[in-house]
């Protein structure tokens, strides 16, 4: 099996998918446990000193006033964990576990909240194992960071909570501390500050949102193949696609997004077959500004991902340790706005490629639009061809337009008004990769659309990049000659997107790249 290995250096998106992918070992550097022990050190001088420190010598939040004896402070971090796990709802993905996990034992391995080697060993011992903690999808504010989702995955460590097990790439669910037992792993007893070292921090935000950020990679650069497709059904035309256009305007997703059409469609026979036309002056704006939408939502997203990258690089506990002088300073690099603003802007981003999908679907649909049978089927009346389905894609638009309104400009006070302002960053990234799943299933849609469309124009031949599409997708998905159950066809669809099988198949037909 692979290692996936912790050290100093910076981890980001793509070091993510093949961790999801892989399944690696984690394992801790050298230069690693080095740091962590330095910061730990600096907890240990605290307690023998008897200073007072928040988290450490003190109750948390609105009680952060009240001194906890030197005896109890080791009580006081299992009294963390246990009263904080508060979350409700269904149980996370098992990968997005995965994520919180990771990125908790990333948080953690910089030395600046003073835990011990052996607590942070343990979470890669549990990944290692294929113990994931069961973590309820709801409960935090983003505040302190995620504190309830934070505290569930916590849970095990001191042999309480659930855990799923994974063999063979089946999950049981048990009591985490049988779990510990087969695995031949003792519960942990937390000591000063470790507790509150698990729970603050905004590993849920980025595990939830980096899964988002992950699959919406893919499908910005599907959707430029499947709008190209889109193009050729609709008999579009290249001019707005021209070189000359973009670069005037100076956007650089604009650019990348004209340039990977005309590599997609070049020398296309159907493009050529009406590139003098005068009914071809101008094409509507869905396909007209797929550069200009398309490349805005990519650069777009370049800041999103910017901004998560970041923040798994990032330390986001409270209070933080600094080992070369013994400072420990009380600050607010738990708070999830920058996260959560990062967030809702991917899920408004994502809410615009469906967007656009759809008005293409919908001129496939309607016969004076695209001078095609109307609803892309044959025997009109007897059949219903793709008529609901762009209901559906139409549908899934409009939900996520409620779901694009940006949970971060909303703040609930908590902890008796000491926890006064809050990011809402939890319900950005959860609603995020819920944008991202329903745009998958409209471009998923679109395709089968455009590649039904395909059919219409025969004998005309699509460009050699999407004739490979054409018969990669026919292989499993034939033509709509009659109805039958639409929804078989769109799951299929969605796979072969959700697979990255758009693109890839594509780019093996392509004279020139698919950025």
């Amino acid at each position: 099996m692979s290692q996936f290995l912790i050290d100093t250096q910076d981890i980001n998106l793509e070091s993510l998918v093949r961790f999801l992918r892989e399944k690696p070992l984690v394992k801790l550097a050298e230069e690693v446990k080095g740091r962590i022990e330095k910061g730990r050190q600096v907890i240990r001088d605290i307690i023998a000193a008897d200073r007072v420190v928040y988290g450490v010598t003190t109750g948390f939040g609105k009680f952060a006033d009240v001194r906890i004896p030197r005896e109890q402070a080791r009580e006081l971090q299992k009294r963390l964990v246990l009263s904080h796990a508060a979350g409700v709802g269904e149980p996370l993905p098992a990968d997005i576990v995965r994520l919180m996990m990771l990125l908790k034992i990333k948080n953690l391995s910089q030395g600046y909240s003073g835990v011990r080697t052996e607590l942070v060993q343990f979470l890669a011992d549990m990944l290692n194992r294929g113990i994931l903690p069961v973590i309820p999808g709801k409960g935090s504010v983003g505040a302190s960071g995620d504190l309830a989702p934070l505290a569930h995955m916590a849970l095990p460590l001191i042999g309480e909570g659930e855990v799923s097990v994974f063999k063979n790439g089946q999950a049981q669910r048990v009591a985490a501390r049988k779990a510990l037992r087969q695995a031949g792993l003792a519960p942990l007893e937390l000591e000063e500050k470790e507790g509150l070292a698990l729970l603050n921090g905004t590993q849920f935000i980025q595990a939830n949102a980096i899964m988002a950020l992950i699959r919406a990679e893919n499908l910005l650069k599907s959707a430029d193949v499947i709008g190209a497709v889109s193009l050729e059904g609709l008999l579009g035309t290249l001019t707005a696609f021209d070189s000359r256009i973009q670069k005037i305007r100076g956007h650089r997703g604009q650019k990348t997004v004209a340039e990977n059409i005309r590599n997609i469609l070049k020398d296309s026979p159907i493009v050529a077959s009406h590139k003098d036309s005068d009914h071809r002056v101008q094409d509507a704006y869905c396909l007209r500004c797929i550069p200009q939408v398309h490349g805005a939502i990519r650069d777009g997203f370049d800041h999103v991902r910017e901004v998560f990258e970041r923040e798994m690089n990032g330390v986001t506990d409270n209070p933080l340790v600094f080992p070369d002088n013994g400072d420990v300073l009380s600050g607010g690099n738990f708070h999830g706005e920058p996260v959560a603003l990062a967030a809702d802007y991917l899920a408004i981003l994502m809410a615009e490629l469906a967007s656009i999908s759809e008005r293409r679907i919908e001129h496939m649909m309607d016969p004076s639009m695209n001078e095609m049978a109307g609803f892309l089927t044959t025997e009109g009346g007897l059949n219903s061809g793709f008529m609901i389905a762009h209901v559906t894609a139409a549908a899934l638009v409009s939900e996520n337009k409620v779901l694009a309104h940006p949970a971060s400009v909303d703040s609930i006070p908590t902890s008796a008004n000491k926890e006064d302002h809050v990011s809402m960053g939890a319900h950005a990234a959860r609603k995020a990769l819920t944008v991202v799943e329903n745009a998958e299933h409209v471009l998923a849609i679109e395709l089968l659309c455009a590649l039904q469309a395909l059919d219409f124009r025969k004998p005309l031949s699509p460009s050699a990049a999407t004739k490979l599409l054409y018969k990669h997708v026919r292989a499993s998905i034939p033509f709509w000659d009659k109805d039958r159950q639409m929804n078989i066809d769109m799951e299929k669809a969605v796979g072969i997107v959700r697979r990255g099988e758009v693109l890839a198949v594509t780019r093996q037909g392509c004279s020139g790249p698919i950025l």
